[in-house]
């Protein structure tokens, strides 16, 4: 049965449940900023190749924060602009509380939640319930990815999603000498491959559900819109199959 935990009980709850997570991992929070004993067990996690998936609301970070980030290998972000809810969970166990995965939150705040465990025949509706809608916040929520700039001699972070990234310049329609294909749901240019149409950091999170007909954003052989008539198992638009034909003898 769920169980209640206070602010002290939600951040030890919430380290245990990171440092145990196995293949899957998710951080629901509007505020991304992580204290020094999140980013080393995030740091730790990624060097067994286990993927963290990060639905974040709103960013507040450093330049070493950035870094951090970045250079998480298996880390993945999504950006909602709408984002409030508070969700934490692995394979096993889930924490839903007003707990923000911001440092100034756990050290003074009061805050409260409850503590769920999919184990518990109690709990496991409640579980596989909210892990629906944390997956549905996945699905319309932006891929993002976070740049350093600097202004004047000096760096600052600026946030694009890879949609807008994309966005930025139109896209050309490759040909046989540059073999250029575009990720099914970033957008971003990456080889020409009917068979591996995601950029790595889509495929991490695609790979995540393994839906072959689920619906994606771009064409992978011109990099223009879909409207979700591409797929994994689909990833060129039906008008250009035929010139993508000549051109790469798919």
């Amino acid at each position: 049965m769920a169980r209640f935990i206070n602010t002290k009980r939600a951040v030890s709850e919430l380290e245990e449940l990171i440092r145990n997570a196995g293949e899957k991992l998710y951080l629901v929070s509007p505020y991304l900023k992580l204290s020094k004993d999140f980013k080393e067990l995030l740091a730790y996690r990624n060097s067994k190749n286990k993927v963290t998936t990060v639905i974040f609301g709103k960013q507040e970070l450093k330049p070493d924060e950035l870094n951090f980030l970045q250079g998480l290998r298996f880390i993945v972000l999504y950006y909602h602009e709408d984002l409030h809810a508070k969700c934490y969970a692995n394979d096993d166990k889930m924490i839903i509380t007003s707990l923000n995965l911001y440092e100034f939150s756990m050290a003074n705040n009061k805050e409260m939640g409850v503590l769920i465990d999919r184990n518990d025949p109690a709990d496991k509706k409640t579980f596989d319930d909210a892990m629906d809608e944390v997956k549905f916040i996945i699905d319309n929520s932006k891929p993002h990815e976070l740049i350093a700039e600097k202004i004047n001699g000096s760096e600052r972070v600026r946030e694009q999603s890879a949609h807008q990234k994309a966005a930025d310049k139109p896209a050309a329609a490759p040909t046989k000498q540059s073999a250029t294909g575009y990720c099914i749901r970033t957008g971003v240019e990456i080889p020409f491959n009917i068979e591996k149409p995601f950029c790595y950091e889509a495929y991490k999170s695609w790979r995540q559900f393994e839906n072959g007909d689920y619906p994606e954003k771009y064409c992978h052989f011109s990099g223009e819109p879909s409207n979700g008539e591409t797929c994994f198992n689909k990833p060129i638009l039906t008008k250009n199959w035929k010139k993508a034909q000549q051109l790469h003898g798919c």
